[in-house]
């Protein structure tokens, strides 16, 4: 059976063949400027505008907790933007990760990694700004993807595994 590798390095240059789906979580108020979105927008200007729009559409699209967008970024990598957090975090009003709004991303990223014949690339997702424990969020990506058969790398900026 297939296992999520880790390895440090930056999520946004994966280093295997093939079409790359390079995941992550935004919050579900618009709000794009913290964290790994820094590192995706200033490789690629177009997942930023299409949240951003995303967003400002709500009312006419799938924009919720759960929902999630594919952005072809290169020919094949494709950036997806899973709605995953409820808000932003203030002061100790607890954590903004909703983590079955991130099982529900993870199947609709399964449903496209399979599409596409895609591998899946990403962060400690919902575990930075989100205050997700990763005990909680691996089991849901083993679950989504993994066992699906989905390559799965999580990348560790300048640490190794805890």
């Amino acid at each position: 059976m297939l296992e999520i590798t880790y390895v440090r390095g930056d999520a946004t240059v994966p280093s295997v063949k093939g079409v790359k789906l390079i995941a992550h979580v935004c919050n579900d108020i618009g709000g794009w400027g913290k964290g790994f979105v820094l590192a995706v927008s200033r490789r690629w200007p177009e997942p930023e505008k299409a949240y951003r729009a995303w967003h400002r559409d709500r009312a006419a699209n799938d924009f919720a907790l759960g929902a999630v967008q594919f952005v072809q970024v290169e020919p094949y990598v494709w950036v997806a933007n899973m709605v995953g957090q409820r808000g932003i975090r203030t002061g100790s009003k607890g954590v903004p990760v909703r983590y079955e709004a991130i099982d529900t991303a993870l199947d609709g990223l399964a449903t496209k990694a399979a599409e596409l014949g895609a591998s899946v690339h990403m962060p400690r997702i919902g575990c930075g700004l989100a205050g997700g424990k990763w005990s909680r969020i691996e089991p849901l990506i083993t679950d989504r993807l993994v066992r699906q058969g989905i390559p799965v790398t999580v990348y560790d900026h300048g640490e190794g595994r805890s």
